[in-house]
């Protein structure tokens, strides 16, 4: 049984609370820290560890306090170059090598995305649970087998982009950088035909556009999609 609390998922920060009753992660950091700190009513010392896909502040923010409150940072090399992460609580982790922290035994993987080695994540544990985190990235080359929850984001539908860059209320140059580094609804349907969706219990979507998304739109149809719950991430 996996636990997933959102903490605030949006281009103003992005923040998810997993657990498996016995391990409690944090994926991302892109809060202030005293912002974390309160939505998990200052109960730090619970979690085991912070796992960061990239170096952008909406996802890292608050890694340099996470680190100097005693807990380990999880990233790639390039992102801790760039994020200027250093000391004994940076773990440095490359796709497709596993390690574990507490119950979970964790995969990283590449994605696609305009920064420094971004990563996502596979988590596994021992009750059988497998949860895959996918965020920020316009691609992903890697299937998933046996999968029982997936957090994904589901950014923009190209037809609400389109129709924003006629109407003028996105540049062309807007749209170009959408389509070249996040994930939307077009890809969220492909990614989950492609992978092995047979026993997943729960689908989040994540960073959900301001401008360019739809919820109950996009809830309803990957709900279509696979028959699978889907809860929108709460922005």
């Amino acid at each position: 049984m996996i636990d997933i609390q959102c903490l605030g998922s949006s281009s103003a920060g992005n923040a998810y609370r997993i657990s498996d009753g016995h391990t409690v992660l944090l994926l991302e950091a892109g809060f202030p820290y005293k912002s974390i700190q309160r939505a998990l009513n200052f109960r730090m010392s619970d979690i085991a560890g912070c796992l960061i896909t990239h170096e952008h502040l909406d996802h890292s923010k608050a890694a340099p306090d996470i680190m100097r409150a005693g807990i380990n940072i999880y990233t790639s090399a390039g992102t801790a170059t760039a994020r200027g992460l250093s000391g004994h609580r940076l773990k440095v982790i490359k796709a497709l090598e596993q390690f574990t922290i507490g119950t979970w035994m964790i995969m990283p993987f590449d994605i696609q995305h305009d920064v420094e080695e971004p990563l996502g994540f596979l988590l596994a544990n021992t009750s059988g649970d497998k949860l895959v985190f996918l965020t920020d990235t316009y691609y992903c080359r890697h299937r998933f087998r046996d999968l029982t929850h997936i957090m994904v984001e589901c950014n923009y539908s190209l037809d609400i982009v389109n129709d924003r860059v006629a109407s003028g209320h996105l540049h062309p140059a807007q749209k170009k950088r959408l389509l070249r580094s996040h994930f939307g609804l077009e890809h969220v349907k492909d990614f989950l035909k492609a992978n092995d969706t047979r026993n997943v219990e729960e689908i989040w979507l994540l960073h959900l556009s301001d401008g360019n998304s739809d919820a109950e739109r996009f809830k309803r149809e990957i709900q279509e999609t696979t028959g699978a719950l889907v809860r929108v991430a709460d922005r």
